[in-house]
């Protein structure tokens, strides 16, 4: 949402306050952004472009993928966003890491489909709907998080952003396990935007075990700007929690203040701060999942 980061709730768009545009309620009774805010925030091609790997991987573990299947975000005040994963935080990253060479696997919480947010999704990106097609058999019957034991046969583990991704991944045991192996092993693990919210996962109830993060820095959409977005009608309402605000308790220092499309490397965790940082993160990423998965293949 790189257009709305220098906004702040005093602003105004010419001479009518910003909250004036709402929400739209669809026909499954839920909400999806306000046309204003789509028209600032969403695109219909994204700024991937094939990229030369000098060294890619050729080993047969793939990258897993979890992503969610819940996209009903209640708000504070009652009314339902239409969430999931944003298209462009999953698809972008994973061209990248397919050119590199990686193959996936998708899982979510109970199985179930992975849920997008579709009206993010950038219609006129052949590369990304090329993407979508191959993975989509995955996407509609991937695995149970739970059903994964471990992450020997893996690569990286990747979770992409959405605010669905706030739903119930942040509690689900199973993962929280999985981010503790690849904690322990330095695996790579890659997310952005509200995907920081998994961090949450690893001292969630059932796991038995501490917060796998504190003293970590990290990229994450701000506090402030999922505060203000109700007031140009990307959410219906209040967030029901603010995840950057729940990461920090737990010891994590985010460093970005606003969205501006950055990345950020510290020891396994690689991040970006927003949609805007799709195209970057899975830049940066990529050679170092290769470098991770070619030293650790055996």
């Amino acid at each position: 949402m790189e257009d709305l980061k220098f906004l702040s709730p005093g602003e105004r768009v010419g001479t009518k306050e910003m909250g004036i545009f709402s929400s739209r309620l669809n026909n499954e009774g839920t909400y999806d952004p306000s046309w204003f805010t789509l028209r600032l925030a969403t695109h219909s091609k994204t700024t991937y472009v094939t990229q030369e790997h000098p060294s890619k991987y050729q080993g047969n573990k793939p990258i897993l993928v979890v992503c969610t299947d819940d996209g009903k975000m209640e708000m504070k005040n009652g009314k339902v966003f239409n969430s999931g994963n944003h298209p462009i935080e999953m698809l972008v990253p994973m061209l990248h890491f397919h050119d590199a060479g990686f193959k996936f696997d998708i899982a979510t919480t109970t199985g179930r489909p992975v849920v997008l947010e579709m009206w993010a999704y950038p219609t006129k990106d052949e590369n990304v709907k090329n993407l979508h097609d191959e993975v989509r058999a995955m996407m509609e019957s991937p695995k149970k998080v739970s059903d994964i034991k471990n992450l020997d046969n893996y690569s990286a583990i990747f979770i992409p952003g959405g605010h669905g991704c706030m739903l119930n991944l942040p509690t689900n045991v199973a993962l929280g396990n999985l981010l503790h192996i690849a904690h322990e092993r330095m695996m790579p693990t890659v997310t952005l935007c509200h995907g920081p919210a998994v961090y949450l996962s690893t001292c969630c109830e059932g796991t038995g075990k501490e917060f796998a993060y504190k003293g970590y820095k990290s990229m994450c959409f701000t506090d402030k700007t999922d505060a203000f977005t109700p007031r140009v009608g990307y959410l219906p309402g209040p967030m029901p929690w603010l995840c950057q605000s729940k990461i920090v308790e737990k010891g994590v220092e985010v460093v970005n203040t606003s969205e501006t499309g950055q990345c950020l490397v510290d020891r396994e965790l690689i991040t970006g701060d927003s949609p805007d940082a799709a195209d970057n993160l899975g830049k940066l990423a990529a050679p170092l999942l290769v470098k991770y998965a070619i030293d650790n293949d055996k």
